[in-house]
């Protein structure tokens, strides 16, 4: 009976479902380290600017759409340690050594400093911050991993979801059905958010789409076809079956004869037995099939699905497919990271900057300075946050100061409308699905020349 007693003391709580209370743990390890290593060397409270970028583009990226921000700004509002997950750190005896103060610091834990950061919808390009924290240097380096975390992967599905839209056109009608190859439950929300904030029209994630205010989409899967056309003898009783509970929605009409079915459904539309919204194909040659379907169902909307992405439905238009909207399902929600990264680059007014091969960042606080003619974007630079060069737009704005939000939260429809904005701004090659051209960044003379003295006194603290 003891030795139950004890191991159910001791044993793990395997719920691994992430609510808000837990994001604090919700950090990597050295995080926390580091915290206690100023704090043990008195340096916690020195004031500490970290700027998070991106080095480089993904591959085939021309540009990327800031998104993520409002998950983050929430984070921050809402930073603290209760006094059961302090108990659990101590519990894992690494912090043994760690100085007292650390605990104290931590029980009262709440982020007071300041943010500056680029809109979410934004477009940016490597070495743009899209974000700066300004605080205790304790607090900035608590806070890297969920920034990142948030950051790095909405970013990612907002700048697929935003080239997927530039390359359907206006009128597509584009989908989101990626929850089942997302990452996670926890990221399946945030790549549907990403998603209609860069432009789709709809999610088939019911939580996400009740969460945001959307109406969810979606049409049925081949296992509804195949179990009623088992049970009730055909396809067609499948199809009456599902519209007589969803009438009007779209069917999926490839489970067997594709160019069949859709010849069935024309003879029950024109003696009016049904009302047929829209047809989904999932398989098969789509340019093919979605010419004969045309003309067998001339009025009826049609949609694809299965592994598509932007490049596909290039291909897709430039064959002549009569395709009128599109799922987005996989290669939306995965694919190459957005390797963003989070660097110090200022301590106690002190310019810092890493100087390691291939991973070199710029020292200083920063601003990004972007001049248009017109609508269209002309050129970034890179300057420091002191500068103010003449006609041209400085992109990051400040959204917390001292722990307290200074502007409002935005609604998905601004988001929506900034992104739209964001790509239509950029050069026709920053834009192209193959082999974009990224628009260059400038390199200020003053950030330039900051970073030649930051890398003489690195040599000179070296030697």
């Amino acid at each position: 009976m003891k030795v139950e007693q004890e191991q159910q003391k001791t044993a793990p709580d395997e719920d691994l479902t992430l609510c808000s209370q837990d994001y604090s743990l919700l950090t990597d390890l050295y995080e926390l380290t580091m915290a206690a290593c100023y704090i043990g060397e008195g340096v916690e409270q020195q004031q500490a600017c970290f700027e998070l970028f991106v080095r480089r583009l993904p591959p085939g990226f021309g540009y990327l759409i800031a998104m993520g921000l409002a998950q983050a700004l929430d984070y921050l509002e809402k930073f603290c340690f209760n006094p059961t997950q302090i108990a659990a750190l101590q519990s894992l005896g690494i912090f043994d050594k760690a100085p007292r103060r650390f605990w104290s610091l931590l029980e009262n834990a709440r982020f007071t400093g300041d943010v500056w950061a680029v809109p979410e919808g934004t477009a940016i390009f490597a070495d743009e911050p899209l974000l700066r924290v300004e605080a205790p240097l304790w607090q900035a380096q608590l806070v890297e991993t969920y920034l990142l975390n948030a950051i790095n992967y909405q970013t990612l599905v907002a700048t697929r979801a935003a080239r997927l839209r530039d390359v359907a056109g206006a009128s597509a009608i584009l989908l989101e059905f990626g929850t089942r190859r997302a990452f996670s439950p926890q990221a399946s929300l945030w790549a549907a958010r990403a998603a209609l904030a860069a432009g789709l029209d709809s999610t088939s994630n019911v939580l996400a789409a009740v969460k945001l205010g959307y109406q969810p989409s979606g049409t049925m899967a081949h296992s509804l076809v195949m179990a009623l056309a088992a049970i009730q003898g055909s396809e067609d009783k499948a199809f009456t079956a599902f519209h007589r509970y969803f009438p009007g929605a779209p069917l999926l009409i490839d489970t067997y004869d594709t160019i069949a079915a859709a010849s069935r459904l024309a003879q029950r539309v024109k003696a009016g037995e049904i009302q047929l919204a829209g047809v989904r194909l999932d398989s098969g040659d789509l340019v093919k099939l979605s010419q004969i379907i045309r003309s067998i169902l001339p009025d009826v909307t049609i949609f694809a699905s299965g592994d598509l992405d932007e490049w596909e439905i290039t291909k897709l238009k430039a064959a002549g497919a009569c395709i009128d909207g599109y799922g987005l399902g996989t290669r939306l929600v995965t694919g190459n990271p957005v390797n963003g990264v989070y660097k110090l680059v200022e301590i106690d007014g002190i310019p810092t900057m890493k100087n390691s091969s291939n991973k070199e960042s710029y020292p200083g606080r920063k601003q990004i300075f972007r001049q248009f003619e017109g609508s269209q974007i002309q050129k970034d630079c890179l300057g420091l946050m002191t500068e103010s060069p003449e006609a041209k737009q400085p992109m990051l704005q400040i959204l917390f100061k001292q722990g307290k939000r200074v502007q409002l939260p935005e609604t998905l429809a601004e988001i929506r409308d900034r992104t739209h904005a964001s790509v239509a701004s950029l050069p026709a090659a920053t834009r192209r699905i193959d082999n974009p051209t990224p628009l260059p960044v400038e390199i200020s003379t003053a950030l330039q020349e900051l970073t030649q003295q930051t890398q003489k006194k690195i040599l000179t603290v070296d030697s």
